[in-house]
């Protein structure tokens, strides 16, 4: 599945603004077995490193969650070779003490997604991909230092729990996600980062917190969040977001082993 014209060692899924980072950016067309992904992708440089940047809801934010094509995004990016794959996203708090403005980096999540293609796998060959530790350990290492050096208030760890979308939750959902000890709160982490998974890619997720969801662990009673308020903050915190990956990309040795890595190793269906 490896494109024979085009390569990249690392791939971010995110706004169309990251390659605004870069100059000489190439635009390519990737077609895919699953049909098309959210948008071209776009080749740059940087740090002797070729890197694929992929908007996962489209460069003019025409897709929402719950219809973008995740298993032609991830095939795409695969195709062009990459091992190493940043998943930064706007995200809701479900915690008092992690805030808006704060960044986590995610160690687990939990599916709350219904219906969405979430597998490679539907047959005849018939793969059981352990998804214990979906995010790579050593790129979250990476992240944590990063974003730390940089002067932003980062947590370690997080569970995010991914909702379906487009609606926010109600107030009781977002309670019980809260009760159970849940984090982080987001729309498109699943089945990306899975996705990547089994197709051995290493994934590591950066969270940046827009608001208090539902506004329930806030210090002040306040209002439930909206749209206008997700994208106001996101915005006052996108050179942050864009400085972080950029370091990332620097920092990723591109012959890092990790255990994303292997995925796939022992969890084919033998006949």
């Amino acid at each position: 599945m490896t494109n024979s014209e085009h390569r990249a060692d690392i791939g971010v899924c995110g706004g169309s603004g990251f390659y605004s980072l870069f100059e000489n950016v190439q635009e390519i067309k990737v077609d895919t077995p699953f049909g098309a992904p959210s948008d071209s992708v776009f080749l740059a440089e940087a740090n002797g490193k070729t890197v694929a940047f992929l908007p996962r809801h489209g460069r003019h934010h025409t897709i929402p969650p719950h219809m973008i094509n995740y298993r032609a995004n991830i095939w795409a990016l695969k195709s062009l070779g990459v091992r190493f794959l940043i998943s930064p996203c706007a995200a809701g708090s479900l915690q008092k003490h992690v805030k808006p403005g704060d960044f986590v980096v995610c160690d687990q999540y939990v599916d709350r997604t219904r219906g969405r293609k979430d597998t490679f796998y539907e047959g005849p060959e018939v793969y059981h991909v352990s998804s214990a530790e979906p995010y790579c350990p050593h790129l979250r290492k990476l992240a944590i230092d990063v974003i730390s050096e940089q002067g932003i208030t980062v947590h370690d760890k997080g569970t995010v729990v991914i909702i379906q979308g487009p609606r926010f939750s109600t107030r009781s959902e977002s309670q019980w996600f809260t009760h159970a000890g849940w984090e982080v709160i987001n729309m498109t982490q699943y089945p990306e980062a899975y996705l990547a998974l089994e197709q051995n890619i290493a994934v590591v997720n950066i969270s940046l917190i827009t608001d208090y969801d539902c506004g329930l662990v806030a210090e002040e009673n306040i209002a439930p969040v909206t749209q206008d308020e997700v994208y106001r903050v996101f915005l006052q915190n996108a050179s942050r977001v864009k400085s972080v990956v950029y370091e990332l990309i620097k920092r990723i040795p591109l012959d890092l082993d990790s255990p994303c890595h292997h995925a796939l190793d022992h969890a084919r269906v033998q006949a």
